[in-house]
């Protein structure tokens, strides 16, 4: 999928808009496993240029030293499996950013399973700080506040097979087998997308992608 050909023009008119502002502001974009935020998130930045930097919540997930610890490792992605005052905490360092001063984020490295620290520089320049992942709109513990940390939120919403083959496809990409993928999906991924799904409400803006 093209990054570009998943924006219209609404969607960066409303990004512009917040740029417009003159001030710092923080667009969420949420969504279920699967749904597309990183790619929309990844085409808004690119759009916007030096306007606009990506800076993701995936970034929080726990170690896997630190969720096998906590027995936790066998549903990795859950709201659980994340440090979710720890991005709360950077969401609100990203608000009272300073000229000339320079915030660091975690980023997670797919390929190794792991976040990596400090792997993103964000810069007091930078107009629109764009987060995307699952649990923004959550309203359970710490991720509650992460709602009250952004200026607007979108909901990113997409059809259940659709996203579930793309999963799918991620899953066997990154070593998964085709059974073991299924079963991630089924006990792992499709919960937390009911979980997610419930919390749409609390959007600003509803984007339904085909």
């Amino acid at each position: 999928m093209s990054t570009m050909s998943t924006l219209n023009p609404d969607m960066l008119a409303r990004a512009r808009a917040l740029i417009a502002s003159g001030q710092r502001k923080i667009l969420g974009i949420a969504a279920s496993p699967g749904a597309g935020k990183s790619t929309l998130a990844q085409a808004l930045a690119q759009a916007l240029g030096g306007q606009a930097q990506v800076v993701p919540m995936d970034g929080f997930h726990l170690a896997n030293s630190e969720l096998q610890r906590l027995g936790r490792a066998a549903r990795k992605g859950a709201p659980d499996t994340f440090d979710a005052q720890g991005y709360l905490h950077l969401l609100q360092h990203i608000r009272a950013q300073q000229p000339g001063q320079t915030l660091y984020a975690p980023e997670f490295r797919r390929e190794i399973e792991e976040a990596i620290a400090g792997a993103i520089a964000i810069e007091a320049s930078t107009p629109l700080i764009i987060t995307e992942g699952n649990y923004l709109l959550l309203e359970d513990d710490a991720w509650a506040g992460v709602r009250w940390a952004l200026d607007e939120a979108w909901f990113l919403d997409l059809t259940p097979d659709v996203r579930q083959q793309r999963l799918l496809e991620r899953h066997m990409r990154y070593g998964r087998s085709r059974e073991a993928a299924l079963q991630w999906i089924e006990h792992t991924d499709e919960p937390n997308a009911q979980r997610v799904q419930r919390s749409s409400h609390r959007a600003d803006w509803v984007i339904a992608s085909s």
